[in-house]
């Protein structure tokens, strides 16, 4: 069968996560993405690690072709340009102005194709008093509130994962599968823009809103009081979580669970609303019953009743999951030269149209078959720097 974006074409001239994930995302559906790497080394991310196909570079750029173009030599743009012309797509998540002093811009661009649907990914936007600023994802999950809902504000840690980056990778493919159906209708393309900040306030939008309605600012606690979430440890330390959300039975069930039904009565935890008042008691209450078991008899025991739980599981536990095997969320895949290695697939199924999941390729892979398809010979970029191997 066919994929669902099959016969799309991408022009990704994007480096590190955001740009990469949305070209990534839009792989993973069937279109052709042209990854345009700068000379030598081309993506930064592919040295991060080690080498030229570190792990960080392979887990944002599956299904992709590479070419090293060096973009400030006329033949590189050339090359850049007819790719964009003939494109369904191109996704760029530069500084902004640096793709319009390379005449590859969007206002540039679509007098050539005005079918193109250009993506643009920034730190802060296009425009405004933050436009000349660096952008990097810690910035944008710190000023756009993400991070006070995730940390303790009086004791602050920065994330261990790029939340504003993949945020902004994701709502970039959203925004670039919209524009694609909207020129079903128009003929036209359009620019699609997001920015680690406007990407990353839209996921603190329930939280946002709710001060915008009330005026309280909210922090980590805020929901965890409210939905009657819990994190507590074993005996030896092994870190478990509770969600008890509104229904009362999840309350009583676990109750019944920790041996404590004569709590049910006790006007500090008889309702919903007593309960998230009293929530450094029910912590308490949980800390000290959960010291007297193992983490692995207390989530049987809870998941006997019924109770809404599961072990906050380290990264080597989440592979060895029961649940993520059955559901082949890591796959193997086999490169050529790289060969064998084991990935994460994509976050969605689609039952009619199968995603694709191939490795990510090896710096200027596709130079050949790339410049062939534009009608040009394999020697038309002696300025290039050549692929390593």
């Amino acid at each position: 069968m066919a994929a669902a974006l099959e016969g799309i074409h991408v022009v990704e001239i994007a480096n590190y996560v955001a740009g990469p994930y949305a070209g990534m995302l839009l792989s993973d559906l069937g279109a052709e993405v042209v990854k345009v790497e700068m000379p030598p080394s081309g993506d930064p991310y592919r040295a991060w690690e080690s080498g030229t196909y570190s792990s960080a570079f392979y887990a944002h750029n599956r299904n992709k072709k590479s070419i090293v173009l060096d973009l400030r030599s006329a033949r590189g743009r050339e090359v850049a340009q007819l790719l964009a012309q003939r494109a369904d797509v191109l996704t760029e998540n530069s500084r902004v102005g640096a793709r319009d002093r390379l005449g590859l811009g969007y206002d540039a661009l679509r007098q050539r194709n005005p079918r193109l649907v250009y993506c643009s990914i920034t730190g802060f936007g296009d425009s405004g008093p933050y436009v000349d600023r660096p952008g990097y994802d810690t910035l944008g999950q710190a000023m756009s509130g993400l991070l006070s809902q995730l940390t303790d504000l009086q004791r602050p840690e920065p994330m261990g994962i790029s939340l504003a980056d993949h945020m902004a990778g994701l709502f970039a493919a959203y925004g670039v599968l919209g524009a694609l159906m909207a020129r079903e209708h128009t003929g036209v393309g359009q620019r699609v823009d997001t920015s680690l900040l406007q990407a990353s306030v839209a996921l603190v939008a329930e939280n946002l809103t709710r001060y915008l309605a009330s005026g309280e600012v909210l922090t980590r606690e805020s929901r965890a009081r409210t939905a009657q979430v819990f994190a507590v440890t074993d005996r030896g330390g092994a870190p478990f979580v509770i969600h008890l959300s509104s229904p009362d039975k999840f309350w009583l069930a676990l109750l019944d669970a920790i041996g404590h039904t004569e709590l049910a009565d006790d006007p500090r935890f008889a309702t919903r609303s007593a309960r998230q008042r009293n929530r450094e008691a029910v912590q308490a209450l949980l800390d000290q019953a959960f010291a007297q078991g193992t983490r692995a008899e207390w989530l049987e025991r809870l998941q006997g009743h019924d109770v809404p739980a599961a072990p906050l599981s380290s990264l080597d536990e989440v592979v060895a999951d029961p649940q993520v095997q059955h559901l082949g969320i890591v796959q193997e895949v086999a490169h050529p030269e790289a060969g064998p290695m084991r990935i994460v697939k994509a976050g969605v199924t689609l039952g009619a149209t199968p995603l694709q999941l191939r490795a990510a390729p090896l710096l200027d892979e596709h130079r050949a078959e790339i410049l062939a398809d534009l009608g040009l010979p394999p020697d038309y970029l002696p300025d290039s720097t050549p692929a390593p191997r």
